[in-house]
């Protein structure tokens, strides 16, 4: 263990910075009403809830959160339910959306360039240390180590990073590092991925998790914004000039990560297509999940709507309120339907003799008498006609519906409108 400087947890004085503004389009029509990382997640939460309550449980009192694409429905999930830091506690929660405050005819150019647009904001709360963040990956993380391995190694930049199958990487930034972890090439989606020094059929990808002193950072946001040819992107400018002309360190996940007693291994996902997020959410259904939501000593804290206790009713031999090996919010009402390895977030509705599986269903979805659904996402509001069947027959699936090479569909309202 690092040992903690004596003034205390780094946390205290560090503040992170979330980028929030992607789009996820390889979440297809799930993002066309609103970016990632406010995508529901988990029954309850949104992904953004996640790197948010990694920073509070962490010890760090000083958030902010850039936003950019189709943002209305993340800034009213952070409204709702991250209004509780009190600037009496010298904490802080800034929304920080692109306001064209540099610039009147430029928003956020890449993700440097949103925490640039904004440096005169970080200054004001005077933090020793900046942790920037991405909004949208699902991981259980205390940052504090990784802080006090960037004060300890006395580094430019400390970069977060996942062990991975070698040519797994060729979907991520990779790093090559030398025994000591100092980073010595930041290469992005390379074909052939270097490997580690102590596990060569592993490499090190970049989870977009990044350390720096405050003024240092700043100095080299605004190098970098003088640079006509740079991208202003953390990942593609930045890093490989640090680790070219500085000192970066590499911060192994597996140091930091934050497991409870029923979890085996350091859990993180990029939930970024339709089958990587239903996998994610679906994950939750196992007897012991590879990720413990249940966790009291680490909380995923988001805004919880009030509702009425979840119900089941009827309890004939062919019409019976049941759910097995699933999750159900409050508000939800299961009325002589079957419901098996699925989430029901708040406020679902199952008419008698529907039947849901290894599925995804968001808030206030109205599940019509005798529908046969199979794995299946299903957006919010969406209402499924009676009798509706998917996940029997791939070529009507696909016709109908936006269909993935693994047999998940995603079902929205404009979609069964059209069938109409």
């Amino acid at each position: 263990m690092l040992a903690i400087p004596k003034s205390g947890p780094m946390s205290r004085t560090t503040m992170a910075y979330v980028l929030a503004g992607g789009r996820g389009s390889r979440l297809m029509e799930l993002t066309d009403r609103r970016a990632k990382p406010a995508v529901f997640f988990g029954c309850k939460s949104r992904i953004i809830d996640f790197a948010l309550s990694n920073a509070l449980n962490s010890g760090i009192r000083r958030i902010g959160v850039a936003t950019q694409y189709k943002a209305h429905s993340l800034i009213r999930h952070l409204q709702r339910g991250w209004n509780f830091f009190r600037v009496e506690r010298n904490e802080s929660f800034d929304i920080l959306p692109a306001s064209q405050r540099v610039s009147e005819t430029e928003w956020y150019a890449g993700t440097a360039d949103a925490v640039y647009q904004n440096i005169d904001i970080i200054e004001s709360y005077g933090p020793d240390h900046i942790i920037v963040l991405a909004g949208d990956h699902i991981y259980k993380m205390d940052y504090e180590p990784m802080l006090q391995m960037h004060h300890e190694r006395q580094a430019d930049v400390t970069v977060g990073c996942i062990e991975v199958p070698r040519m797994e990487g060729t979907a991520f930034g990779v790093m090559a590092v030398d025994n000591e972890g100092r980073i010595v090439s930041f290469l992005e989606k390379p074909k052939d991925p270097p490997g580690m020094p102590d596990r060569p059929d592993m490499a090190l990808a970049s989870m977009g998790i990044y350390v720096f002193a405050t003024k240092f950072l700043f100095d080299q946001l605004r190098r970098d914004a003088a640079d006509p040819n740079s991208s202003r992107d953390f990942g593609k400018d930045l890093i490989p000039h640090l680790v070219k002309h500085g000192k970066a360190i590499a911060h192994r996940f597996s140091e930091s990560c934050v497991r409870s007693g029923f979890e085996a291994e350091s859990y993180w996902r990029d939930a970024g297509t339709l089958d990587a997020y239903w996998q994610a959410n679906i994950d939750l259904t196992e007897v012991v999940p590879p990720l413990d939501l249940y966790d009291h000593e680490w909380p995923i804290w988001t805004y919880a709507e009030v509702t009425p206790p979840a119900k089941f009713v009827h309890d004939g031999e062919d019409r019976r309120g049941q759910a097995i090996s699933s999750l159900v919010s409050g508000g939800c009402i299961i009325s002589g339907a079957l419901l098996r390895r699925s989430l029901l977030f708040t406020g679902v509705h199952m008419h008698s003799f529907a039947r849901v599986e290894d599925s995804v269903v968001m808030p206030y979805v109205d599940i019509g008498r005798g529908a046969r659904l199979n794995k299946v996402i299903i957006d919010r509001g969406v209402r499924i006609p009676d009798g509706l069947v998917v996940g029997e027959d791939p070529l009507a699936d696909a016709e109908r519906f936006r269909r993935t090479d693994s047999g998940i569909c995603l079902i929205t309202q404009p979609m069964l409108d059209r069938l109409r």
